[in-house]
């Protein structure tokens, strides 16, 4: 330990952050995790990124990577290992402003993102809160505000850059390196250390972007005509509801639709959304034009000891009835998780299962059930969470793993099927044959 220690210090250009230091106690904490790691690494360039993989490895410690911390399984931190922050590696560009080609340091947050997009007039589709990390949301898919005009965030990516578990730089793109890039795009944090990517934007106009509210009695009748108008709803349109929200009341809390249309055309604005507004009895409605970037909400940091359980599925199109009349009825009773419901479908499907890492291209919806607060009433709502879980799961597939806590045999086993594990697996072995980089979704080398 001592020399790793000792070289760290002569190589590394960037941040060390250890206990006992001012910044330790907000570097040892990833947004929605606590941790104790011996090491906090901020590289401030590629070849800190090379030092700090090399001091892991040679001290022989347990490895994370953070990009904006925002995992639900607290894959960002850990406890007596080292954390790579890639905060200080955040810098986003236009490399090619006739393609449209935008690079994003592996640190950067979506916010920051769009806030350099938007003098352009570019954007990309990612998720909806500015402070999660560009890296961590891309890896695992990116479904956001525009994923069924834009597909996913990863389906934008046109290269990266990463530092492997050995300590080389590789390029990873359709013409170099391709079997890396498959398994970046949907394999997480397994094959390395993403320090820059490259997407193509697109071009943007301002959004209408709002919320619509119903009853709560009304959820039953909303869901079902909410995912029947999305089977026929321009691609334009991408929109999500929530219901059972804790904090609003739980089984009575409003039912929430919010819509992202993607387009500044009033008429046709009206058309997609319209029919929404007629599936009940609207109760508030905000849905206004507004710049793309604003949609983007603040991410909030729980106060220390709020945690959180999330487990997200997938629906393919023949089991949406099904599931929609068991969700609506476990969503009105005491207990009840937090439901989000997301559509995807359209440009997400029009990309083959095995054209990525990502798989679940046939799903016409995505879905996440939460539980949070202090440990004592996660503990009281997990027996909620479970019963709902088991009688859903006859309809639903897959996980996502953006949203999955767990990371078991089983759940890796949800996010991967079995011939994109072993794909994955296959690449994993040429570039991180040891597993260094276990802290995620894991696959096990081949």
């Amino acid at each position: 330990m001592t020399s790793a220690l000792e070289n760290l210090r002569r190589d590394f250009g960037g941040d060390i952050i250890e206990p006992g230091d001012a910044a330790y106690a907000s570097a040892a904490r990833s947004v929605l995790a606590a941790g104790s790691p011996a090491y906090v690494l901020r590289p401030g360039n590629v070849d800190d990124v090379r030092a700090a993989i090399r001091f892991a490895v040679d001290a022989e410690l347990s490895l994370s990577v953070r990009g904006g911390g925002h995992a639900f399984s607290g894959f960002s931190t850990n406890d007596g290992g080292v954390v790579i922050d890639l905060a200080r590696l955040a810098d986003v560009e236009i490399a090619d402003e006739d393609r449209h080609i935008v690079r994003i340091g592996g640190g950067a947050t979506w916010g920051q993102v769009a806030d350099v997009l938007a003098p352009h007039g570019l954007a990309l589709s990612s998720g909806d809160t500015r402070s999660v990390g560009v890296g961590g949301l891309t890896l695992g898919g990116g479904i956001g505000w525009k994923v069924r005009k834009h597909g996913l965030a990863m389906d934008n990516l046109v290269a990266a850059e990463v530092v492997t578990a050995a300590g080389d730089l590789v390029r990873a793109s359709a013409d170099e390196n391709p079997d890396l890039f498959w398994a970046l795009r949907g394999g997480g944090g397994n094959l390395g250390i993403v320090t820059s990517f490259e997407f193509a934007a697109h071009p943007t106009t301002d959004v209408f972007f709002g919320k619509i509210t119903f009853p709560a009695a009304e959820l039953s009748t909303v869901l079902p005509g909410w995912a029947d108008h999305l089977r026929v709803a321009p691609e334009e349109l991408s929109s999500t509801v929530n219901f059972a929200n804790p904090f609003l009341g739980g089984p009575d809390a409003p039912v929430e639709i919010l819509v992202a249309f993607d387009g500044d055309d009033p008429e046709k604005a009206a058309e997609a959304i319209d029919p929404i507004r007629a599936l009940g009895m609207v109760t508030s409605d905000d849905v206004t034009l507004k710049p793309y970037s604003e949609i983007l909400e603040e991410g909030l940091v729980p106060p220390p000891g709020f945690g959180f359980v999330t487990r997200a599925a997938f629906v393919e199109a023949e089991s949406v009835p099904e599931f929609l009349a068991i969700v609506g009825e476990v969503g009105t009773a005491a207990g009840s998780p937090f439901f989000s419901v997301r559509g995807v479908g359209a440009a997400v499907s029009r990309v083959p299962a095995d054209a990525t890492a990502y798989a679940h291209r046939g799903a016409e919806l995505m879905f996440v059930a939460t539980i949070g607060g202090p440990a004592p009433v996660v503990e009281a709502a997990r027996p909620g969470l479970d019963a709902a879980w088991t009688g859903l799961a006859p309809h639903v597939t897959g996980a996502y793993a953006n949203f999955q806590t767990a990371a078991t045999d089983e759940d890796v086993a949800a996010i991967y099927p079995d011939a994109t594990y072993k794909r994955l697996a296959a690449v994993k072995a040429l570039y991180d044959p040891e597993n260094l980089f276990a802290a995620n979704h894991n696959v096990r080398p081949e």
